[in-house]
């Protein structure tokens, strides 16, 4: 078992409100020392929202739910791997450091007995998929773990249309956060429309113990979107991701490195605007997780 905070193994033990919280994005999502104060404002938002945070990571090759202040530093400030899910078992023989990414965190978060894990966005399908099979992880691992998870949709850089289709073949259910629209990371709307809305944290909860009445497997993802006063301009956004899909075509750019390359040039492109929009999107996610996990733990 993963090894558990003291905060995060009283609240659990009480049956009370825990959110769990990935750590990629405060190794690799962020730049320092940025990251390490939106580490923490991303766990006060958990905390106003009435839950305990538990952000995960693996040290020293231990899984650890919860980190303290140590830990949260080390994360920040040293280089650390990015595990996915297959990549646990060799970091622990190994004795490694890692940040998990959604697909690891919702494991490990699940094996703690933690229901609900916010996160920015979601992996998924890659643009050109159909020639290199490159589908993140996430998605399966999704289809697997019972718990809900907060994100807002994909990152737009990504073939949202395919993803979605699919979160629908692995039975992963999606319901937009007071929208009937699947969200686009930078973007409020991404241009999809949603079969399920849910109203707010009661409703999801209520979701949450339906599936566990109906044996239903896998993942709830709720999609909620950033801010239409935060969003990046919807057609600022849709040139500067035309012109980095552009370069990274000229420059041969393929596979793993196209992600990267593409959030660089968005950043940059951007004047650091889509930053903020990314900060703002996990820290609007991180409440409403801590409002779904306080209304899971009400529940009779």
């Amino acid at each position: 078992m993963p090894a558990l905070s003291e905060p995060v193994r009283q609240a659990l033990d009480a049956g009370g409100a825990v959110v769990a919280l990935e750590s990629t994005i405060i190794a690799h999502g962020l730049p320092r020392p940025r990251n390490l104060a939106v580490a923490r404002e991303l766990e006060e938002a958990v905390r106003a929202a009435g839950a305990v945070p538990a952000t995960i990571a693996v040290l020293d090759g231990e899984a650890r739910i919860g980190l303290d202040e140590d830990g949260l530093g080390r994360i920040a400030t040293t280089e650390m791997a990015k595990l996915s899910l297959r990549d646990l078992p060799l970091a622990a023989a190994r004795g490694a450091d890692g940040a998990t990414t959604v697909a690891a965190t919702a494991h490990l978060a699940a094996r703690a007995g933690i229901r609900v894990f916010a996160t920015g966005g979601l992996g998924g399908v890659h643009r050109g998929a159909r020639a290199s099979w490159d589908e993140s992880a996430d998605l399966l691992a999704l289809a697997r773990t019972p718990i809900t998870v907060v994100a807002a949709g994909v990152k737009s850089i990504l073939d949202v249309g395919a993803t979605l289709e699919r979160l629908e073949t692995l039975g992963v259910a999606v319901a937009g956060w007071r929208t009937g629209r699947f969200p686009g990371f930078y973007l409020t709307d991404g241009g999809f429309d949603l079969d399920w809305r849910v109203e707010g944290a009661e409703e999801v909860a209520a979701a949450m113990a339906a599936f566990d009445a109906m044996g239903v497997p896998g993942a709830l993802v709720v999609a909620n979107p950033v801010d239409p006063a935060v969003q990046l301009d919807p057609d600022e956004h849709e040139r500067v991701l035309a012109e980095g899909i552009e370069r990274a075509r000229a420059a041969g750019v393929t596979g793993k490195a196209v992600t990267p390359f593409l959030l660089d040039h968005l950043h940059r492109a951007t004047e650091g605007r889509s930053l903020e929009v990314n900060i703002a999107v996990a820290r609007g996610n991180a409440s409403v997780a801590g409002a779904i996990a306080a209304a899971w733990a009400a529940r009779p």
